[in-house]
């Protein structure tokens, strides 16, 4: 397989099954309809503060982004989700102020990349955000792996094996120094991404503050019940990437790719999410968002086409016992995202779905 940049786009690929999967909708006719209402869910972090139910992901498609943003917000998203090695954060300010939607009305993430995650970076790293975004603020400031790279003006600073020189300081002297921009106003939350439960228990046993969100990789085929019971009960909220699982062709492009990417049929192809899109004229795509919202957890899916991200607004609603029961069978520990050997660091060791590797 070829290498790729980690964040490459396969953008043709992405619209292309989204607009096909996103489409197939079934008639009001149907004997099999019922009516559902679409609803404005909110959820209470655990600083108190207010996060939308369904967001707006802009991994990928740096291009575009600025419209789409725009388009997104005057369709009334109001969470945006974003990173620094996303290479979006200009666009997305642009887009932001295109709308003209009020700052204070929109909850704005952003996410600290490995390569700054020493202490005396951090600040200089969210400024370097926050210019960009063209905000005096963010809402929610991740940091996106609990690996540390080495310093460096390159993203990805590699050995002369290809693999990542790991930094010296550790994720707790990165959490401590991100605790710091919350007493400056710089973001009013902070939280992690692609972390493990010991490693959030570290978070927690040895520093202030218990993380406001933990997002993560989960969807239908990897569900992660244990773990997302452990995260409620520590008040931690989850916010869902790739919330429709291997539909990105991303995970079967990247050159660490997972063998689940190339053997396992796409999440919204699945017969139990057609099925139930029948009884409620949605789409499958639509039930494996609603799916989560309905555990109680944040979803960002990503498009940049109007149309489809209407459809993504309409996801939140309510769906049958039932049918949660289900989608629960659709289970299968199929996890797409998992760079450990390329990143050296054994992410989500102890996690369902995670398989054997080895860490130079």
């Amino acid at each position: 397989m070829a290498t790729l940049s980690p964040f490459r786009l396969a953008a043709a690929a992405v619209r292309s099954s989204t607009e096909a999967a996103s489409r197939n909708v079934f008639s009001r006719t149907s004997p099999h309809f019922r009516g559902v209402a679409t609803r404005s869910t909110q959820f209470t972090l655990n600083t108190g503060a207010k996060i939308p139910a369904v967001g707006f992901g802009t991994f990928q498609d740096p291009d575009a982004q600025e419209a789409a943003v725009t388009l997104a917000l005057n369709c009334g998203v109001r969470k945006i989700d974003t990173a620094r090695v996303y290479n979006t954060e200009k666009q997305i300010g642009r887009g932001i102020k295109n709308s003209g939607v009020p700052r204070n009305e929109i909850f704005l993430a952003t996410k600290l990349w490995c390569n700054d995650y020493h202490p005396d970076d951090v600040e200089r790293a969210i400024d370097a955000s926050l210019k960009d975004l063209d905000t005096d603020y963010v809402d929610l400031f991740l940091m996106h792996y609990p690996c540390t790279f080495t310093p460096s003006a390159d993203k990805f600073p590699k050995g002369d094996d290809g693999l990542m020189i790991k930094g010296k300081t550790t994720y707790l002297d990165t959490w401590r120094a991100m605790e710091k921009l919350v007493k400056q106003g710089k973001t009013k939350a902070i939280g992690v991404s692609n972390f493990n439960q010991p490693e959030i228990q570290n978070l927690i046993d040895n520093s202030n503050t218990t993380p406001a969100v933990h997002q993560m990789e989960v969807h239908p085929y990897l569900q992660q019940g244990r773990f997302n019971a452990w995260l409620r009960e520590k008040g931690v909220h989850v916010v869902q990437f790739s919330p429709l699982g291997n539909m990105n062709s991303f995970y079967r492009d990247i050159h660490w790719s997972k063998s689940a990417s190339h053997t396992v049929g796409r999440v919204i192809d699945h017969p139990v999410l057609i099925e139930i899109g029948k009884k409620y004229n949605k789409s499958p795509i639509q039930i494996a968002l609603a799916w989560g919202v309905n555990y109680g957890r944040t979803v960002i899916p990503k498009s940049v086409i109007d149309w489809q991200i209407r459809e993504n607004l309409e996801a939140d609603f309510e769906l049958d016992a039932e049918d949660m029961a289900k989608i629960k069978t659709m289970n299968i520990n199929a996890r797409f995202n998992d760079p450990s050997v390329y990143y050296r660091w054994n992410l989500y060791e102890g996690e369902d779905g995670k398989e054997a590797v080895t860490i130079p």
